[in-house]
């Protein structure tokens, strides 16, 4: 018998459409598949009865009901194209109330971490949020941040404004200090220089550079300096410019593993960076933002990393492996001369 002829007993058919003999059974009382029958009466399923089956399936594994599939699957397409659209509606309803309980979950265990640990340990998250004018190039629109995260990633394309907001970020959060991506003139700017010499501040670097070796990370006076902002109690928020600069793909990835181990109990820290090392949108958590700076200078946004977000498929392709950031050190976006003497 030739293969695509080839009827199947209901208990193979079952095996093959991964359901159970019960679930035929229903299908067929419901008026969904209608299985041939041998001289002897017993049920066979054929080339069409499997296709159909594979379609009633398919629309349960979908969320829709078997009273509704006989007319969905009978009907013109037209139908069936408007009830998939409204059934995309409601899974994505689902799936923001799901995301909403796994927030509040998140929430509650770190309220939980925070109530065990000492009475001398700094905040999860700074101020409640900040609320500012954008500098140029915008055009001086307002920007809502907040509540502050524990972690705030700010990407975006070479010349969409992203380091003049991070520093925007800086002057609006009280306390803050902005860290440049000259790491050298960056320690002298912000006072860290000052308070370099203290010995427990220097012991904390110490043990944050010790931490970071055994995890992989390579020393460097890069990572020096960013531990010296990082380890810094003094200021209420730190903002890197471009964190990556000058750390290997391997000390990207451990000292993002020990910024996350450490969150909960940190104050904001917003890091600039185009790396997927440093911002692995698998990764990205809860207690963590991410503000995205569009081309051609359209408004910053926030930017949910799940797939669909809004902005999210612009934002992941501004981001690339440690390898390829490293070839393309020192680009800068082009600018006409008239812009350039302007942001002079």
């Amino acid at each position: 018998m030739n293969a695509a002829n080839e009827l199947l007993t209901a208990t193979a058919a079952a095996r093959q459409l991964g359901v159970s003999v019960k679930a035929l059974r229903v299908y067929e009382a419901r008026g969904l598949i209608a299985p041939q029958r041998t001289a002897a009466g017993w049920r066979v399923y054929g080339p069409e009865q499997m296709n159909r089956a594979r379609e009633v399936i398919g629309l349960r594994a979908l969320g829709f009901g078997l009273g509704e599939m006989a007319a969905l699957l009978d009907g013109p397409m037209q139908d069936l194209e408007q009830a998939l659209s409204a059934q995309q509606r409601v899974l994505a309803q689902r799936l923001e109330e799901q995301r909403e309980r796994m927030a509040r979950v998140r929430r509650r265990r770190r309220d939980m971490a925070r109530n065990d640990a000492s009475a001398s340990a700094s905040p999860a998250v700074g101020p409640a949020g900040v609320s500012f004018a954008l500098p140029w190039p915008w055009g001086g629109e307002t920007f809502r941040l907040g509540p502050l995260r524990a972690l705030t990633f700010i990407v975006g394309p070479l010349g969409s404004g992203k380091t003049r907001l991070a520093r925007r970020i800086a002057e609006a959060v009280p306390g803050a200090v902005f860290l440049p991506m000259e790491r050298a003139g960056g320690n002298e700017r912000t006072g860290l220089a000052q308070r370099a010499d203290d010995p427990a501040r220097r012991a904390r670097v110490e043990r944050a550079m010790a931490r970071l070796a055994g995890a992989g990370a390579t020393p460097s006076p890069e990572l020096s300096i960013l531990l010296t902002a990082l380890e810094d109690p003094v200021p209420s928020a730190v903002i890197v410019d471009m964190v990556e600069e000058g750390l290997d793909a391997a000390t990207q990835r451990a000292l993002m593993a020990d910024l996350r181990r450490a969150a909960d109990l940190a104050r904001p820290v917003f890091l600039m960076t185009r790396s997927s090392a440093i911002l692995d949108l698998a990764a990205a958590g809860d207690g963590e933002s991410i503000v995205f700076c569009p081309a051609n200078h359209a408004p910053p946004m926030i930017v949910e990393p799940f797939p669909g977000e809004p902005g999210l498929e612009a934002l992941a392709s501004c981001l690339a492996a440690p390898d390829v950031r490293a070839r393309t050190a020192g680009v800068i976006a082009w600018r006409p001369p008239s812009v350039l003497a302007r942001q002079l």
